[in-house]
């Protein structure tokens, strides 16, 4: 397992921050952009992420009510860590946070702490949503610098309840694509989403009808290729992350809902 221990980090950021997806500009096909309560606070998901039957760590990501300069916020905590023989080999403790505005889905702050191998990461970042920028503080390197950001623009952690509350999925058909952008290492980083299919899956909760995306990312180290990630959400009114599957250079990765609470709509479970 040695040489798969370093894209074990890889798959937990992805589980934390939903494949770090992001704001999305456009309507999908025929879906239509409208706001809709799909969260609460007090909501928590744990995910398990395994090679084969090897679980290599765990994610886990949750909601509290909070203010942050007065306004009413969504304070998301994202956590993941690799565990057992994994851990021993390859130690990750990632968190990242983010304060949404309840009204508007819009971030106002931005965590980032990660120790990956050694390789660590400490930023906080504050986005002004109305002069369009985003204010880095680097606390590892003790360094500040502010850069221009898109209008309306999320980062790795907001983008998913974003999405969550805004996309209308009635109207999908297969091959629609989602535009996205996100705010990442100081960059507007622009992805793309494509919508597979509706598919009923197997989960320890049991059977589950879904929606299923495939994030169009740029080949590199970790991927083999740029359809290389697919993204199961539950087909109802929480649309929650169920399942993820990596494929890799040197095999497949998946992550799965291992626990939950605090949903805000019934978890629709297919009975035979």
């Amino acid at each position: 397992m040695k040489s798969h221990n370093k894209y074990i980090p890889a798959l937990l950021i992805v589980i934390v921050l939903l494949v770090s997806t992001a704001f999305m500009q456009a309507p999908v096909g025929n879906g239509v952009m409208k706001h809709k309560d799909t969260y609460q606070a007090g909501e928590w998901l744990k995910f398990r992420v395994h090679y084969g039957l090897l679980t290599g760590g765990y994610a886990t990501i949750d909601i509290k009510d909070a203010t942050y300069k007065g306004k009413p916020v969504h304070h998301i905590k994202g956590f993941g860590e690799t565990t057992g023989i994994v851990g021993l080999a390859f130690g990750v403790e990632d968190y990242y946070e983010s304060w949404v505005d309840k009204k508007t889905d819009l971030p106002y702050k931005f965590l980032r702490k990660i120790d990956e191998g050694g390789h660590t990461k400490n930023k906080v970042i504050e986005f002004d949503q109305v002069a369009h920028k985003a204010h880095i503080n680097d606390l590892k390197r003790n360094k500040k610098t502010t850069i221009d950001t898109e209008p309306g623009i999320q980062d790795m952690v907001s983008a998913m309840y974003y999405l969550r509350n805004n996309l209308t999925t009635d109207g999908l058909k297969a091959g629609d694509e989602v535009n996205l952008t996100m705010f990442f290492d100081g960059e507007n980083y622009p992805f793309k989403m494509r919508f597979l299919e509706r598919e009923t899956i197997r989960t320890k909760f049991g059977k589950v009808k879904t929606l299923v995306f495939r994030p169009l990312v740029q080949s590199g180290r970790v991927f083999q290729e740029k359809e290389s990630l697919t993204i199961w959400v539950s087909d109802d009114d929480n649309k929650i992350p169920l399942r993820i599957k990596a494929e890799l250079s040197v095999g497949s990765l998946k992550a799965d809902l291992d626990a939950y609470k605090g949903l805000k709509h019934p978890f629709e479970i297919v009975f035979d």
